[in-house]
């Protein structure tokens, strides 16, 4: 039976099958929901693995760390759906463990372990809650095409590494190009579904996509069952597990790199909103991003003080909203029932480790391509003159060229280091600070 979107929303883009505020049947929702929690689990988990391997941390810690990070991803994702007074961006917006905190992490546990690393997180993640409400004074700076240019560069980013798994083998003693191979048949389910028109085909679309690169890495031996895990069945959550340390030479890095997340944010839900057919500008556009930054910023902190790691909204769950057509927040509600088992229940959790690095590599690439798309909307929103070209032209070679001169970077300064080795803080401070000094003409800025 093919799926309609209601017609009570006249508005609704085009591409949309289900709008914000649509209602959609619980199957619909399971399919959609599924697929957002697949886009995002391993990346959620996989900060706490690096960290343990890096620092030794015991397997009983690493399972905690993982089950934690699942569940503050389902607390974060409740908060911004919901949103409830100031808090949440009311958009389908999802969260995760953030990437960006690696390194002051790898530092403060070097120096004094897990207490160290949760106790800097958590004393300086409320830096985002005090600077959401005075947002919305902050529209000059933070227009869309600053928004844009770092969703283009979080999109850009993200694009090589799905070629890690696309250059895996489909499995044991498989040729090299093996897993180039299921990448392209994922692809080419999910562009199938996508060019067939029927709303039902674009909302299972990419699950159709992962079934079907599955069966192939099969073919190849490479789906395996996920190997017998140790420790309890059950995932208690404790409050300061480890203790609470802090150390103020730290705090700067850890400051800094929240400042980062939030305008990683801003771009993130800024792309959700306009994918979900809302206005890119007045009060109730800087009510979502304000409710969604506070929303980080309360998440970080509880997850630091249950012993979890800062956590961020993430991008490629804007690639799954246009692969399905579905920005519904009502499907939050099924990815938060998902990630609470999943962290939980670390039996269950296991089995989603098991997604072949091919398949996965495909739908990565896709996923990734769109959030990237999804920037360079945001760019010409509010049309792409000669002023607004340089600007991304500047910003994307900064934030796209910095990052592979390693040895440039670590002549510099420690505070000035920490401040660009990442290409989307770098890109997007250039595009931050051109939009300042390079002011639009009055026409332009009161449109």
């Amino acid at each position: 039976m093919e799926i309609l979107p209601p017609p009570s929303v006249p508005d609704r883009p085009a591409a949309m099958v289900y709008g914000l505020e649509d209602r959609i049947p619980l199957g619909t929702s399971v399919v959609v929901g599924v697929q957002h929690v697949s886009a995002m689990v391993v990346g959620t988990i996989t900060p706490p693995l690096i960290l343990s391997g890096t620092l030794g941390f015991s397997q009983s810690d690493t399972a905690y760390l993982v089950s934690i990070a699942l569940l503050a991803s389902a607390f974060g994702t409740w908060l911004q759906c919901r949103q409830r007074g100031p808090i949440g961006s009311g958009l389908l917006s999802v969260t995760g463990t953030s990437f960006a905190f690696l390194q002051p992490l790898t530092v403060a546990g070097k120096a004094g372990g897990l207490p160290l690393m949760l106790g800097l997180s958590c004393l300086t993640a409320p830096i985002l809650i005090l600077l959401a409400p005075f947002i919305s004074r902050l529209r000059a700076v933070f227009t869309p095409l600053v928004s844009g240019v770092v969703v283009l560069l979080i999109g850009t980013s993200l694009i090589p590494t799905a070629f890690f798994g696309l250059a895996k083998p489909a499995g044991p003693g498989a040729p090299a190009w093996s897993g180039l191979l299921v990448g392209v048949v994922v692809m080419a389910v999910i562009v199938g579904a996508q060019a067939s028109g029927r709303a039902w085909a674009r909302i299972s679309g990419a699950a159709a996509g992962v079934v079907v690169g599955c069966l192939v890495c099969a073919a190849f031996g490479g789906l395996q069952a996920p190997e017998p895990g140790s420790g309890a069945w059950f995932t208690q959550p404790r409050l300061f597990p480890h203790g609470f340390a802090f150390d103020w030479t730290l705090v700067p890095p850890f400051a800094f790199v929240y400042l980062v997340s939030m305008l990683e944010a801003l771009g993130d839900i800024a792309a959700t909103s306009q994918l979900s057919g809302l206005p890119a500008s007045g009060p109730a556009h800087w009510r979502r991003l304000s409710g969604g930054v506070m929303a980080d910023g309360i998440v970080s902190t509880v997850a630091a003080m249950f012993g979890g790691f800062p956590s961020a909204t993430y991008a490629q769950n804007n690639g799954v909203i246009q692969i399905t057509g579905v920005a519904s927040r009502r499907v939050g509600t099924v990815m938060v029932v998902i990630l609470v088992l999943l962290g939980l229940f670390p039996a269950i959790g296991r089995w989603v480790t098991v997604m072949p690095p091919p398949v996965l590599g495909g739908l990565a690439l896709m996923m990734f391509g769109l959030v990237a798309v999804a920037g360079v909307r945001l760019i010409t929103s509010a049309g792409l003159g000669q002023r607004e070209g340089v600007i991304v032209a500047l910003a994307l070679g900064v934030g796209l060229g910095l990052p592979t001169q390693p040895a440039l970077l670590a002549s510099l300064p420690g505070w000035l280091h920490a401040l660009l080795e990442s290409g989307i803080s770098a890109g997007g401070l250039t595009a931050l600070v051109l939009n300042l000094v390079w002011r639009a003409p009055a026409a332009v800025r009161s449109t």
